[in-house]
């Protein structure tokens, strides 16, 4: 296949489209999503993906205001060398690279601005506190960083910028008849709700001329009793669209905030119904997201006119280099992402820390290796005992260092108990991990032992220079519980008591009967799974735990 050939298997995915002033080498896209990274972290996770060949990539939503403080100084001219550093180490991969520009209005947390403002007095469902109503004035001041930020963009040698109005934050509360209860000429008519925006895009449009390439993300479904209707998203798109060089939609907001990001629950391409409505009235390239993993699917959107460009966070989250493997035709090695949202959402809402269950590297760039550094030095003969994910990454990881690697697992299967948890209702997509990490080493002549007990004897049989052990652990069944650790719970060793092991891994859903109690002792999705499990099969499920919610 000649450069300018079609790729055999992804030919609308990996073909070149004009975005406005520029040329994006492919359709897929890493839209923003927060990292909270600064420095050379940043500019390391950045340049992986570059060097994996990801056709375009947006810095996280930014502040534009000293109000709404933001890793990267969007409000203040510093950014610019910033910026330039960067692009010094993209440029080179071709890859296109943006900078959202937002404000997140009443989603402003207290303790990082002295007052959050909006459009109108409303709380954000999630952060809380009163917003004060931007006035005229302030909304001017605004409007005037917005522009002043899209030209720091612009001497930074950034390709372009993606204005954030949507999830809820302020453009989208002054969009919103939900939020927007003004009565001047800012709030009451679609209109009028849109002023603002139209004054920051024109405001930017003055500034940085239309030589320079300008996004909008806008919402496809709003999900806010009494907010926009797709019509009215449509109606936005519309008018909007002679001010800027592509469209992205996305669903929801912190009203409904799962929807932003859809975990493994939820169907591949969730998103995708609500787009056409909007689409339809575009003739500019728009950009689709939503559980889009594997760029099949994404080829198939591409190809039937869905979308111009698909974004793929997650997926590019686990495997940076999902485009240069494709290329390659490895498409088997291309690790996959499993919607568990474990470290790219909950740990980074809850530390600031990002971070992937399947990917160790992600975020951490600088000191991790997305993989091994090349062959040992010394040939070793090495055993792993257990085949779970620790088990099979650590066969892996040896294998590729060259090694002689020998894996023993008890059970008939691999997986461990990711292949527990994959059997749970709604659950299979985290199976996906330990299915790969199996093709990788049986790919890299690992010598699998399957229903085998290692003891001393085995050890010495195979006579190992080294020993990984990686057997995990087992439910507990002693009683314990964190509210009171010294006092086990009474009955906890009667035949009827159970572990979810029983109800997913070796006892079987059809042993169970009669009213079932689930005692939820950690607040984690494995006790949900477990009532999921039972209700399917019919039983009548209590629920019992120490959290106030689920």
């Amino acid at each position: 296949m000649t450069a300018d050939a079609p790729h055999p298997r992804y030919p609308h995915l990996f073909s070149p489209i004009e975005v406005g002033p520029i040329t994006i080498p492919n359709r897929i896209i890493r839209s923003a999503h927060g990292t909270l990274l600064s420095g050379e972290k940043l500019i390391a996770y950045h340049e992986a993906r570059a060097r994996g060949g990801v056709g375009m990539s947006t810095l996280e939503a930014t502040g534009v205001h000293r109000n709404a403080p933001s890793v990267t100084p969007l409000y203040d001219d510093s950014v610019i060398p910033i910026y330039q550093e960067l692009m010094a180490r993209i440029r080179p991969y071709g890859m296109k690279m943006f900078q959202q520009l937002y404000h997140p209005g009443s989603a402003t947390r207290p303790k990082k601005a002295a007052t959050q403002v909006s459009a109108s007095p409303i709380p954000n469902p999630m952060v809380g506190g009163i917003p004060v109503e931007m006035t005229v004035a302030d909304i001017e001041e605004m409007v005037a960083a917005f522009a002043s930020a899209a030209r720091r963009c612009r001497e930074g040698g950034l390709d372009g910028i993606d204005i954030h109005a949507s999830s809820g934050y302020l453009i989208e509360q002054f969009l919103s008849p939900a939020n927007n209860t003004r009565e001047d000429i800012y709030g009451g008519s679609l209109e009028n709700r849109m002023r603002f925006l139209m004054e920051i895009l024109e405001a930017i449009r003055a500034e940085v001329g239309y030589d320079f390439c300008m996004g909008i993300r806008l919402p496809n479904q709003e999900y806010i009793p009494g907010g926009m209707t797709p019509q009215d998203i449509a109606e936005v798109a519309r008018i909007v669209e002679p001010y800027v060089d592509y469209v992205s939609l996305h669903m929801g907001s912190y009203w409904r905030f799962y929807t932003l990001l859809a975990p493994m629950d939820v169907p591949l391409g969730n998103e995708m119904p609500h787009n056409e409505p909007i689409t339809s009235v575009l003739t500019k390239p728009t950009i689709v997201v939503g559980r889009i993993m594997t760029l099949d699917h994404a080829e198939h959107i591409v190809a039937n006119g869905k979308a111009s460009m698909v974004s793929m966070v997650r997926a590019l989250i686990a495997d940076p280099e999902l485009v240069a493997k494709a290329r390659r035709g490895e498409e088997q090695s291309i690790r996959p992402c499993i919607g568990s949202n474990i470290g790219c959402v909950g740990q980074m809402m809850s530390t600031g820390v990002l971070s992937c269950v399947v990917n160790v590297a992600a975020a951490a760039e600088t000191t991790v290796p997305f993989d091994p550094p090349g062959p040992a030095p010394v040939r070793k003969r090495v055993m792993v005992v257990g085949g779970g994910p620790a088990g099979l990454e650590a066969a892996r990881t040896a294998a590729l260092r060259g090694h002689e690697v020998h894996l023993y697992e008890a059970t008939r299967r691999l997986g461990g108990q990711v292949a527990i948890a994959a059997t749970a209702p709604h659950r299979a997509d985290i199976g996906a991990i330990t299915e790969w990490l199996t093709g990788e080493i049986e790919q890299f002549g690992v010598t699998i032992r399957l229903a085998t007990m290692v003891d001393p004897d085995v050890v010495a049989e195979l006579d190992p220079d080294e020993v990984i052990i990686a057997t995990g652990g087992t439910p507990r069944t002693d009683g314990f519980q964190l509210s009171t650790p010294v006092t086990p719970i009474p009955g906890h060793d009667l035949r009827h008591v159970h572990t979810s092991w029983d109800v997913f891994g070796f006892g079987g859903r059809a042993t169970l009967e009669g009213p079932a109690v689930v005692f939820d002792d950690t607040g984690t999705f494995e006790a949900i799974s477990v009532c999921d499990a039972l209700l399917e099969a019919g039983l009548h499920v209590t629920m019992v735990g120490r959290n106030d919610a689920i």
